[in-house]
């Protein structure tokens, strides 16, 4: 056998090796990455001009954060709704709405809009982020067979913890510059926004595992079956790996949504996600507050530190892609490849929140980016789910558990904003230094805000590896309810 033919075809290997296998693919995921970007930049934001917005505009502590959770207030509604749209139309035409979207929605405040505008524009927003994680999912799924998703699934996830790092350090040299100021960062976005919408008008399709593609003929750099493999499910049970769904997951049949929903692994799934957009909305809307006046750091270190969460969540997302990419390709379970090691990294997150109330300076710094990094590995969740059910339906199943698990997002700004009225703290005004006191008072609504966060991440992490079973959930659907659609 030539070592063409080893080497699997639709991988990054391959893409490097032959120069031109899958190129489409890999642009197409490269597109998704930087995607990513902007949805998670469009959300961190809120946090860096925290300080700014809410002296300029008069707001307390849980007046802001009522705006950073209305960013929640219909992302689950859309994700749900958008998701089911999916299974009906091509999902790079999906993409390019929300890009526009997202574009767009930035604009007003840069315009001079008050906190009324800025409460209607989060809340918008959050409407057209709302379908991001599934639908970029569900397209890059497609051009992929199913035991080479993990990877550039994970890729696509690595965007999102690439935003904050990516443009934390430029948004705060734009709200820093006398010239420009906390409402520049939200043009530059707005900017950045669609110039991405047209280069995605340009390359965005739709892939050969997608449910819309057509058959067509394998292409010339194809193996001689990947025209089967290109319209649609090819992938037969391996011998030596029946246990595993990963081997048949694009030959199951449509099963009723509403029994995948009821499944304790799904209940499972939602509970985890929650406390990963818990850590999400607050590194989003208080961690640069948390590390000016707890940790008393200057603007330009909170820039810098602020991208520390998002690149340790990076870094697990990459590692975590490619031990589950190496496990099922031994034909380990996606249970233990996929749903094992996020529940184990939950468990950890919830250990460092735990004690995180117990330490100041440097090592708070260090339990809050362990803590609030090990929980952005949501994507590999809803890519554990995806599993269970057929091409067709994985937009739809995927954006109901976004869209529920997106309620975390809703609490945490709320929560640690009123938790922090409850210690006694008060905004000072503008151009009036903060008190060591209201530091500290800060700090004791945040603290509570961690012991909560911490032990509901160690609970759910457990049921996480315990629940998150594809292969078995899976298997009981299709025994039970399935129907060829």
């Amino acid at each position: 056998m030539s070592t063409q033919q080893q080497i699997p075809p639709h991988t990054l290997r391959a893409a490097v090796t032959h120069g031109k296998m899958n190129r489409r693919a890999w642009l197409v995921t490269s597109a998704l990455v930087v995607f990513q970007i902007i949805n998670f930049a469009d959300k961190a934001v809120l946090g860096l001009v925290a300080d700014s917005a809410i002296r300029e505009l008069g707001l307390t502590a849980g007046e802001f954060g009522f705006i950073g959770s209305a960013f929640f207030f219909l992302f689950a509604i859309a994700a749900v709704a958008v998701g089911f749209l999916a299974g009906k139309v091509p999902t790079r035409w999906i993409i390019l709405t929300m890009g526009i979207s997202w574009a767009v929605l930035q604009f007003p405040m840069l315009f001079g809009g008050g906190a009324a505008v800025l409460l209607v524009t989060r809340i918008l927003l959050g409407a057209a982020e709302g379908p991001a994680t599934p639908i970029t999912l569900q397209h890059v799924h497609g051009w992929f067979p199913a035991k080479e998703r993990g990877l550039p699934s994970s890729l696509v996830a690595i965007g999102s913890t690439l935003g904050p790092i990516v443009a934390a350090p430029a948004l705060a040299w734009i709200i820093a510059n006398p010239a420009l100021g906390w409402r520049w960062a939200f043009g530059f976005l707005g900017i950045v926004g669609l110039v991405w919408s047209l280069c995605w008008l340009l390359v965005g399709r739709d892939g050969p595992y997608s449910h819309t593609t057509r058959k067509r003929a394998p292409a010339p750099e194809e193996p001689a079956d990947g025209g089967a493999a290109a319209a649609g499910p090819v992938e037969q049970p391996a011998d030596g790996g029946r246990d595993s769904i990963a081997d048949r997951a694009d030959l199951l049949h449509m099963v009723p949504i509403r029994r995948v929903l009821g499944t304790r692994m799904f209940v499972a799934a939602v509970l985890a996600g929650a406390g990963c957009f818990w850590a999400q909305g607050f590194l989003t809307t208080w961690s640069p507050k948390y590390l000016a006046s707890v940790v008393a750091l200057s603007p330009e270190m909170i820039g810098l530190v602020s991208t520390f969460p998002w690149l340790l969540g990076a870094a697990a997302l990459l590692v975590l892609g490619y031990a589950s990419r190496f496990l099922m390709r031994r034909g380990v379970t996606v249970r233990w490849a996929l749903g094992a090691l996020f529940g184990a990294m939950l468990l950890c997150s919830g250990a460092c929140f735990l004690i995180l109330p117990h330490l100041g300076g440097s090592a708070a710094v260090v339990f809050v980016t362990l803590g609030a990094g090990l929980a952005m590995i949501y994507p590999l969740a809803p890519t554990a789910v995806a599993f269970c059910v057929c091409s067709r339906q994985r937009a739809a199943v995927m954006a109901s558990l976004t869209g529920l698990a997106s309620l975390g997002g809703v609490v945490a700004p709320a929560m640690v904003g009123m938790l922090m009225d409850a210690a006694g703290y008060v905004p000072a005004p503008k151009g009036v230094p903060e008190t060591a006191e209201m530091a500290a008072r800060l700090g004791e609504g945040m603290d509570s805000a961690f012991w909560m966060i911490g032990i509901y991440l160690v609970v759910v992490g457990l049921l996480s590896v315990l629940m998150l079973n594809p292969d078995r959930t899976a298997s009981r659907l299709q025994e039970r309810f399935a129907f060829n659609g």
